[in-house]
């Protein structure tokens, strides 16, 4: 494990990856795409991603809110929520769900979830986050980096809806240095994990969104402008702790007024 600070010197950038035509044809098709796609798959995913796991499961997921700055009594919103993987440590670590909300464009990804009924569920998407300005102690965000459109506009509203001083928690996952790191990782998730879904898959879509996983991380922004972006962001303090090679956390803070970053 490493933690690598960071000051801005990469430039910022919009949208995490350009358009990936073998699944859709512009830009402006990408929300509709992954919308349709997570729908269609919401049954299967929590089945698939546990055999992926690779470390990031309930416990990986636990530790990096903790690092992250995660304390019970915090009020959180978990961004592209899902099936609420993270959110559910998130609510364990809070002591209280009622304290924890969740967002997703994706109903059929919400409805999938088994989260505590105190839970809040919100149809929304990073970009346009339907909330007042400094309202959470705490945001998090798990391995939806690289289906955002826009990092600027989504890592402004991060900015905005947590309170002076409070912190943020992007998961993802990032292509390993190594050739043969990344060579395991693109064939485990185009190859392995595509092929054992066609044994528990309910869903024709279920084996394309693992393809598709892989592509979006092969295309994502890099860590150095992904924590650019959340400096240029009004965000403090933006830093990326990897673990195992591949899984990036990238921290930053609110600044509180007054302080300088």
């Amino acid at each position: 494990m490493n933690n690598e600070t960071s000051t801005p010197k990469a430039a910022s950038v919009h949208a995490p990856h350009a358009p990936l035509t073998d699944y859709y044809a512009t830009e402006q098709d990408r929300q509709a795409y992954l919308r349709n796609i997570f729908d269609n798959t919401a049954a299967d995913y929590d089945c698939i991603e546990g055999m992926l796991a690779l470390g990031s499961g309930s416990r990986y997921r636990r530790q990096a809110l903790i690092r992250g700055g995660l304390r019970e009594g915090m009020k959180v919103l978990d961004v592209g929520v899902g099936t609420g993987l993270v959110a559910a440590q998130a609510c364990i670590l809070t002591g209280n769900a009622a304290l924890v909300t969740g967002v997703d464009p994706s109903p059929g990804m919400m409805a999938a979830s088994k989260l505590p009924d105190t839970m809040v569920l919100i149809e929304g998407r990073a970009e346009s986050l339907p909330f007042p300005d400094n309202h959470f102690d705490f945001l998090s965000m798990g391995y939806a980096l690289r289906h955002i459109s826009d990092l600027g506009a989504a890592f402004a509203e991060f900015e905005r809806v947590l309170k002076p001083g409070g912190r943020l928690c992007l998961l993802e996952i990032t292509r390993p240095h190594s050739r043969l790191g990344r060579w395991l990782l693109k064939n485990y998730m185009r190859g392995v994990i595509p092929l054992l879904t066609r044994f528990v898959s309910r869903q024709k879509d279920t084996t394309t969104i693992w393809r598709y996983f892989w592509d979006s991380i092969e295309a994502c922004a890099s860590p150095e402008q992904v924590v650019a972006t959340l400096s240029g962001a009004g965000l403090t303090q933006a830093r990326r702790h990897l673990e195992l090679g591949m899984f990036s956390e990238y921290q930053a803070i609110k600044v509180v007024p007054g302080q300088t970053i």
